[in-house]
């Protein structure tokens, strides 16, 4: 059994890491830190968990505690646990760090994105990009995972056929996302406090959202040439869940059949992707992964344009965040990829 810490564990993301690894036959958690809960029990922060975790309580940051642990999972705010990672990894800690503070490899994408220069650039080769589709081996045996962001694990989900199989004509894809509100974090804005969001569905980071950066260097990866990528997000009145839909157009020659080849081949044995018929036998929607690790992928083509739309509809907190977290952790330490994951979606 391995010992296991949370860091930053009383936020949505810190509470879904809990309440997965609640069930994991492999881990036991014995350390969560709250600035906030320090002392109080795990229930105050997250009520869905009380009869669990009995007697464990939150407490203050201690990197002399996090030491202990087999793995510290750091669910911190970005900018954060730049430090408390590079801490942590360089004493021979596993750490899967939730935040975006090791997901570019690019230091100069730090100032660009993020507005500062990242002080660890040689972590940034080292740490692994948490996708399991796209680096189940580079994850085996990983020490540093830094686990994507949630619009971008749908953008790249929806995309990676497409670029993988070269499929389009242009090296540009445009990504429109269809955000929940639980993906601003459990501390509520103007803009995320639900009296504001109901009823109400607009865009944000209109100018480009900084998860396209990740959505481009994977991509570019798969596709071996630079893919651009521009991404909007739209707020809308839900709760969980992620929506992406990415357009591009397809090359001359390529047909449908084509299409449906590309997506059945790249996620072929992928535990956690589900091809859905778009408009034929079903639909995608975030309600039917909600509270699951499941990506449901599907595309549409646009005969008469050529256009092609790649959509994948996930968990913000789950296959977004926590679940994906949990599931690159279970492939670095060869555990079964579905250890604490099992549960099947929430309907209706």
């Amino acid at each position: 059994m391995l010992r296991a810490a949370i860091l930053g564990g009383s936020g949505y993301t810190g509470g879904e890491l809990l309440r997965i690894l609640a069930a994991h036959p492999h881990v036991e958690v014995f350390y969560v830190t709250s600035r906030e809960y320090a002392g109080a029990p795990i229930y105050f922060a997250h009520p869905n968990l009380r009869g669990f975790y009995q007697g464990l309580r939150f407490e203050k940051m201690s990197i002399d505690k996090a030491l202990e642990a087999d793995v510290v999972f750091s669910a911190l705010p970005h900018g954060v646990g730049l430090e408390t990672t590079a801490r942590l990894y360089e004493s021979g800690v596993q750490v899967v760090d939730l935040s975006a503070d090791y997901r570019l490899k690019d230091p100069e994408a730090y100032k660009l994105w993020y507005g500062f220069e990242h002080p660890y650039p040689e972590l940034l080769e080292k740490a692994v990009y948490g996708l399991p589709e796209l680096h189940r081996d580079e994850l085996k045996g990983a020490k540093l995972i830094a686990s994507p962001g949630c619009n971008a694990t749908a953008a790249i989900l929806a995309s990676a056929p497409l670029v993988k199989h070269d499929l389009i004509e242009d090296t540009r894809i445009v990504v429109d996302v269809k955000a929940g509100s639980s993906e601003r974090g459990s501390k509520p804005s103007r803009s995320s406090h639900h009296p504001e969001r109901e009823g109400s569905i607009h865009p944000y980071s209109v100018s480009g959202h900084r998860h396209a950066a990740e959505a481009e260097q994977e991509l570019s990866r798969l596709a071996g040439t630079r893919i651009k990528v521009s991404l909007v997000p739209h707020a809308v009145p839900s709760i969980r869940g992620v929506l992406a839909s990415a357009y591009a157009w397809l090359r001359e020659g390529v047909s449908e059949t084509d299409v449906a080849k590309a997506y059945a081949e790249t996620y072929r044995g992928s535990k956690f992707v589900r091809i859905v018929p778009v408009g034929r036998q079903g639909t995608i929607s975030p309600k039917f992964v909600q509270g699951s690790n499941f990506a449901d992928v599907g595309y549409a083509v646009e005969r008469r344009l050529r256009r092609v739309t790649g959509f994948a509809a996930i968990d913000n907190l789950v296959r977004g965040a926590a679940g994906q977290a949990v599931q690159a952790f279970n492939v670095s330490r060869g555990f079964p990829e579905e250890a604490g994951l099992s549960t099947p979606p929430l309907h209706p």
